[in-house]
């Protein structure tokens, strides 16, 4: 493997843009290729065997475009798949999971909010994250059902998205939360809207800045870090390249093509 392939990205659509966005503002010298696989969003709503597959098949096309590294941008792929391709494919991967340890450590009302979609909340992984860092807090979760198809329209700022947080919101905010930890990478693009709704002692997180940390340190690790940008990041999506062209630039990402890909 060469120091200039790029990095492979998944998600379940647009949502993992997110992440994206992180990882290139921290290695700026890396070529990006990012699979948004917006026909089967959202996995939250499957079963385990289908996210597995799924995920499968977006990483063997990954490695196709000569991927030296694998970020699962997808939070429900994450708990639900990644024991699984770090089992059988010969590449590092690195996993996006609700940043449950750092909103129980911080807490001083103990009581913390996550919201994440079916697939993520029921997983094994995450139950045993919860086990592990939050013994002595009260976790609110709360399926964000309906919000990852309203970010995948690019409806990040409509009445209906703001209603629909509101009435998700609500038992957090009844609880007196004084962490919200945001569990799909669909998620951070409601922050605008998510902060007009919490409480203002309301502290929000979510883990792009700590996947782009965690990616940058593995290339470390293994001397793959590259030292200029020879190529353009790509984009590909199966199904709206228009939505996630529009996100894209709303994050304003340089030096980047978007590109619709049967996959």
């Amino acid at each position: 493997m060469i120091k200039s392939a790029p990095i492979g990205m998944f998600d379940s659509g647009v949502g993992g843009t997110s992440i994206f966005k992180a990882v290139q503002q921290l290695l700026p010298e890396e070529q990006i290729i990012y699979l948004a696989d917006s026909r089967n969003a959202p996995y939250g709503a499957k079963s385990k065997a289908e996210i597995i597959d799924l995920s499968y098949k977006n990483t063997k096309l990954l490695l196709d475009h000569g991927a030296k590294i694998i970020v699962v941008a997808c939070n429900t792929a994450t708990t639900n798949a990644i024991k699984e391709l770090r089992a059988n494919f010969d590449v590092p991967f690195i996993g996006i999971e609700p940043a449950i340890k750092p909103a129980a450590l911080q807490s001083k009302s103990k009581v913390i909010g996550i919201l994440a979609t079916k697939g993520t909340l029921s997983s094994e992984l995450f139950t045993k994250t919860s086990e592990l860092f939050a013994k002595n807090t009260e976790i609110i979760e709360v399926i964000g059902e309906g919000l990852v198809p309203l970010v995948e329209k690019g409806l990040l700022n409509s009445e209906q998205t703001r209603s629909l947080l509101i009435r998700l919101l609500q038992p957090m905010i009844a609880k007196g939360i004084d962490y919200l930890v945001l569990g799909c990478s669909h998620y951070p693009y409601l922050i605008p809207l998510i902060k007009e709704i919490l409480p203002e002692v309301v502290q929000i997180i979510d883990s792009g800045e700590a996947v782009a940390k965690q990616t940058k340190a593995v290339l470390q690790n293994v001397k793959l870090l590259s030292n200029k940008l020879e190529k353009d990041s790509i984009f590909f999506s199966n199904k709206n390249p228009k939505v996630l062209d529009d996100l894209v630039n709303y994050n304003r990402i340089e030096k980047f093509k978007v590109s619709y890909l049967d996959f």
